[in-house]
């Protein structure tokens, strides 16, 4: 169980955080900017949130699970798996929650119309608010992916799929708030020139 009795600590005042593991690194260091960026695609959807709360309640509660789930994401990041023993079972994200977005994906996209452009960020505030959740949670697979790639590190597999499937989760939400397609806003290649 999580307890914060206080929120400042200044242990964090010389530029460092502490892992789940108790190890300190650097605010900068890649595994903490993996995780603080998959913090914000969190914040961004919970912006969306305000907007799809009312009117479209089957994708807000779908995106309060992906809310809870990238908390576990981001405990997952915050805990490398190195090998040396814990003491405790480190909360890992596990392919069930990555099933259970495909499921939530093909149940939305099952209504949407097919595209022939590429959608613009926008249409409605939730769709927009949905586009740059999304756009914050590729920036997170991208620095998660970094993170995999250095052989001094580790990154779950199934988290790596977990916030790609996320990103493609929120693409297809964002259509649906847009009326199923109906007020997405299309790039028209060279439109301007």
């Amino acid at each position: 169980m999580v307890k914060l009795n206080k929120i400042y600590t200044r242990t964090g005042d010389d530029g460092t955080t502490g892992l789940g593991t108790g190890e300190r690194r650097l605010k900068s260091d890649l595994r903490v900017d993996a995780y603080g960026t998959v913090d914000e695609a969190n914040a961004c959807i919970g912006i969306a949130r305000v907007h799809t709360a009312v009117t479209h309640p089957v994708i807000d509660a779908m995106l309060c699970r992906i809310q809870n789930d990238l908390f576990d994401l981001g405990a997952d990041l915050a805990v490398p798996d190195d090998g040396k023993p814990l003491g405790y079972e480190p909360l890992r994200i596990i392919a069930t929650q990555t099933d259970r977005v495909e499921k939530d994906i093909d149940l939305l996209n099952k209504d949407l119309h097919p595209l022939r452009s590429f959608v613009l960020n926008g249409g409605t505030p939730a769709a927009a608010a949905l586009h740059l959740a999304r756009t914050v949670a590729r920036r997170a697979e991208r620095l998660m992916v970094a993170l995999a790639q250095d052989p001094r590190e580790h990154a779950n597999p199934d988290g790596l799929k977990y916030i790609n499937r996320v990103s493609d989760f929120l693409f297809v939400a964002a259509r649906a708030v847009n009326d199923n397609g109906n007020a997405d806003v299309l790039w028209v290649p060279g439109k301007n020139r």
